[in-house]
């Protein structure tokens, strides 16, 4: 017997690296964009690679102080989510040139996503040496829902009910106008940006006002104000359009008026990009998704399969066609 030997130890179990995901305002029961995030994050993390970490933001004002706090920790990635994310991205990101940043729905090129006052935070092929940008094609979805709108409208009236005028929320709205006019010449669009993403109630009120003017079918763009605007579709009993995920599945309470959704694939993105991380494969640039390599597209019809015309569909196909050959279209209309 040997005295002053215990039992053996346990080997220590080698702490996972961690993944910190910083969500824009909305929260994370936005039921659209941080939600679609959220999801494909926590998939990946169930699969046991990588601890998550989630930091909400109530307010812009927080947003490079919610990003600087993680860097002490050293995290395998911080990734920000959110175009607004990208300026405050880029300055922690030049700051801490050791670490890894990925962000959503800002790619770091002049005019798109990156202020002069962040000097020299992109150079001609497009990003930081350690930032990853993801940035998805919302004109060319939102113009294939426009077709649909312009297809299905019975009144030639048709609206959306935005978030803030930033880059991607334009582009949706813009090619969702430009797609109801390339199958209705004549129709009449109604837009508006609002100053949150958690407007809820003045998206909902500013629905009514334009199905008051004729709209009878209403694109909700940008988390709980876009959800805002389908709740009065709803109320009114006219056609909708969700965002960013299959909002039939996110958002159920407006699912018998969801023609269909504007669908970043977010969460299966995130999988793509997080997988390649723990792959070790995660390479700084920027990585697009669009119609072509399925990216985005409209979610399924659900209950509206068949009371679409299969003419509508076949204008659908036809401009996911075109917008293919020529990407530019669908802001070009």
């Amino acid at each position: 017997m040997f005295c002053g030997q215990g039992e053996p130890s346990e080997p220590e179990t080698p702490a996972l690296p961690k993944v910190v995901l910083v969500l824009d305002t909305g929260m994370e029961d936005d039921r659209t964009f941080n939600a679609h995030g959220l999801k494909g994050a926590r998939a990946v993390a169930a699969e046991g690679g990588f601890e998550l970490i989630v930091s909400p933001s109530s307010s812009q004002v927080y947003y490079e102080r919610n990003i600087e706090a993680f860097v002490s920790q050293k995290p395998a990635l911080i990734l920000t989510m959110g175009f607004r994310m990208g300026d405050p991205t880029a300055r922690v990101a030049r700051r801490h040139p050791r670490q890894r940043f990925a962000v959503v729905d800002v790619a770091y090129l002049p005019g798109r996503g990156c202020a002069e006052t962040v000097a020299d935070c992109y150079t001609e092929e497009g990003g930081l040496a350690n930032m990853t940008s993801l940035v998805f094609a919302e004109d060319q979805v939102g113009f294939l829902a426009g077709v649909l709108a312009g297809c299905m409208s019975k009144t030639g009236v048709v609206a959306s009910v935005a978030g803030p005028e930033i880059q991607p929320v334009v582009d949706f709205a813009t090619g969702f106008a430009n797609g109801a006019r390339h199958v209705n010449p004549d129709v009449k669009t109604h837009q508006v940006y609002l100053p949150g993403f958690n407007e809820l109630e003045l998206g909902r009120a500013k629905a009514h006002e334009f199905i008051d003017k004729g709209a009878d079918v209403v694109f909700g763009i940008g988390g709980n104000s876009g959800n805002g605007a389908l709740l009065a579709c709803k109320e009114r009993g006219v056609m909708g359009v969700g965002v960013d995920g299959d909002q039939y599945e996110t958002f159920p309470e407006v699912r018998e008026i969801l023609l269909t959704s504007a669908s970043k694939k977010i969460d299966q993105a995130m999988v793509i990009l997080l997988r390649r991380l723990l792959a070790g494969n995660l390479a700084p640039g920027i990585i697009h998704a669009d119609l072509a390599n399925q990216g985005v597209g409209l979610a399924p019809f659900h209950e509206w399969e068949e009371r679409i015309p299969g003419a509508c569909k076949q204008r659908i196909q036809e401009a996911n066609d075109l917008l293919i050959q020529n990407p530019k279209r669908a802001l070009a209309e």
